[in-house]
């Protein structure tokens, strides 16, 4: 079974770019939500990157519009720690403030002979003030990545060489589990922003499962930038509706 895993990374090598390095950059993003004929923007987000180091830290911001605010207020913060060399991630945070609840997941990396695990701290803390915390490991063959790091392993891909593979699959860790995580190139097309200019983009599909099969979410479709590999626009299903992530 190891040497199958080290056969799969091998094919994945191919598809990741060398010498990629990233500036300082900021970056600045609306989520809104529709249903039907309501798109209303609900929430703002920032996502930025700075050198620390030998490592990027990188952090994504969101919180809820004032309006969203009345309904379910939100104000999440993501932060990682990856190496420069090669983008793997060294730490993960989220720390979730959610219609009165606190949460905070905090990942630890290490990896040894073709595996990685990931030591997770859960805290929780209830509308009441009770606390609850709460420690594992994860672990995988392979790679793994988490849901803020993963956007920035999307931009090292060569997606000259993914558009003959068409897909490519790694792991996430979140805070209670492992996904499998596999990305769908779809093609490229020209988009249109939200100031009514376009952009050449490269639209790509994330798909979910667990154990193997069970899908745990579904699936969402992206756009980056053709040059950069910016994340342009996501789209997600919900119960009901969908939510739409701009860059602005």
């Amino acid at each position: 079974m190891n040497k199958i895993f080290t056969f799969l990374l091998l094919l994945m090598l191919p598809l990741i770019s060398q010498g990629v390095g990233f500036a300082d950059e900021t970056l600045h993003y609306v989520v809104s939500y529709k249903w039907g004929l309501v798109h209303k923007d609900a929430a703002d987000a920032t996502l930025s990157l700075r050198g620390k180091g030998q490592n990027y830290r990188l952090m994504l911001t969101a919180k809820t519009k004032p309006w969203a605010d009345r309904v379910f207020k939100v104000r999440d913060t993501l932060l990682c720690d990856v190496s420069k060399s090669n983008f793997l991630p060294l730490s993960y945070s989220k720390i979730s403030h959610e219609g009165g609840d606190y949460r905070r997941d905090d990942i630890h990396y290490s990896r040894s002979g073709g595996k990685v695990s990931g030591g997770v701290t859960r805290t929780k803390i209830d509308k009441k003030g009770q606390k609850n915390v709460t420690q594992k490991t994860l672990s995988a063959s392979g790679e793994a990545y988490d849901m803020l790091s993963v956007f920035y392993f999307l931009r090292t891909l060569d997606y000259k060489a993914l558009a003959q593979r068409k897909t490519i699959s790694t792991n996430i860790f979140s805070g209670s589990k492992v996904e499998s995580l596999t990305i769908r190139y779809v093609g490229t097309e020209k988009l249109k922003l939200r100031n009514g200019s376009y952009r050449d983009a490269i639209k790509i599909s994330f798909s979910f499962t667990t154990d193997g099969r069970k899908k745990s979410s579904d699936n969402i479709e992206a756009w980056l930038s053709a040059d950069t590999h910016i994340p342009l626009q996501l789209i997600g299903k919900l119960p009901v509706g969908s939510v739409r992530v701009y860059l602005v």
